[in-house]
C-alpha cells in the first residue's frame, strides 16, 4: 500500500518564535482513515490545513501522493482534495443541487452531468434528491447541511478527503447517525481520509489509525486497539478525560454497595 499523505518533519513557527507544529512526521496510507486527536491548541487543524496548502509550514515538507504540496499547482492540488468543515460553508443563495455540483460547474462540466452527479451523491449521503435537491441550505437541519457538505466534497471524486470536526456542532443522536452514514459510505468508495476530531469514540469508530498531538508534537500514531491499551501518559490522560462520566458512575456504584 502506497502513501497518500506524508508529513516529513513538519514545523510551523510564528514570527515571535512560538511553535504551533514541531517536527511532525508520519505517513497515511492510501484508502485508510486517520483521526487526529488532541486538546485545543495542539495543532490538529493546522496540520490538516498544510495538506491542501491553506497553511504553509515554515519547516519540513508535506507530500501528497508522492509529490511535495509546496511544488504543486495550487488549483490542481485542491481539486484533488475534498474538504469538509464543521459549518459546511454552503452558499445560502444556491440550491442543494447547485451547492453539491459547484466544483463540477467551475470545471466547466455540462449541466446535465452536474445534475446527475449531484443526485447520485445526495442519494449516497442519505438525502432523497427528489425531496432535497431544490431546497436551500436554510431549509435544512444541521445534520442535513453536513450531508450536503460531504456530498459537495466528493463531487469531483477526489482521492483524499480532509474533515475538520465535521460533526462537532451536532447533537449526539444526529452525530451518531452521521458517523454511521460516513462509515458505510467510506466502505464503498475507499477514500483516504484525514479526520480532525475531539471525540475519542468517533476516532475509535471511524479510524484505522489514530494520531495524538500534544503542543504541536506527535505523541503516537496507533491502531484503535493499540491506542486504548497504550501506556503512553498523554494517551492515558486523554482516555481518562473523555470517560470521566463512566469512572464517576463506577465510583458512585461502589459507594452505594459499601
Amino acid at each position: 500500500m502506497s502513501a497518500a499523505i506524508e508529513f516529513r518533519d513538519v514545523s510551523l513557527a510564528t514570527r515571535e518564535g512560538r511553535h504551533i507544529l514541531n517536527g511532525v512526521s508520519f505517513t497515511i496510507e492510501e484508502g485508510t482513515v486517520t483521526a487526529i486527536l488532541g486538546r485545543s491548541g495542539s495543532g490538529k487543524t493546522t496540520l490538516l490545513r498544510t495538506v491542501n496548502r491553506l497553511i504553509v509550514p515554515t519547516g519540513g515538507d508535506v507530500l501528497v501522493r508522492g509529490h511535495s504540496a509546496a511544488d504543486a499547482d495550487l488549483i490542481a492540488l485542491r481539486r484533488g482534495i475534498g474538504y469538509v468543515i464543521q459549518e459546511t460553508g454552503l452558499f445560502p443563495h444556491f440550491t442543494v443541487e447547485r451547492n453539491v455540483g459547484l466544483v463540477l460547474e467551475v470545471e466547466g462540466r455540462a449541466r446535465a452531468e452536474r445534475s446527475e452527479r449531484s443526485h447520485e451523491l445526495l442519494s449516497a449521503v442519505g438525502l432523497e434528491p427528489g425531496t432535497y435537491s431544490r431546497r436551500y441550505p436554510h431549509q435544512l437541519s444541521g445534520g442535513q447541511r453536513q450531508r450536503v457538505g460531504l456530498a459537495r466534497a466528493l463531487a469531483a471524486d477526489p482521492p483524499i478527503l480532509l474533515m475538520d470536526e465535521p460533526f462537532g456542532a451536532l447533537d449526539p443522536l444526529t452525530r451518531a447517525e452521521m458517523q454511521d452514514m460516513l462509515r458505510t459510505l467510506l466502505g464503498r468508495i475507499h477514500e483516504t481520509v484525514l479526520l480532525v476530531t475531539h471525540d475519542l469514540d468517533e476516532a475509535l469508530y471511524l479510524a484505522d489509525r489514530i494520531v495524538l498531538l500534544h503542543e504541536g508534537r506527535l505523541v503516537v500514531q496507533l491502531s484503535p486497539d493499540e491506542f486504548v491499551h497504550s501506556a503512553q501518559p498523554e494517551v492515558q490522560a486523554y482516555i481518562r478525560a473523555f470517560h470521566r462520566g463512566e469512572r464517576n458512575r463506577g465510583e458512585r456504584n461502589a459507594e452505594t454497595r459499601s
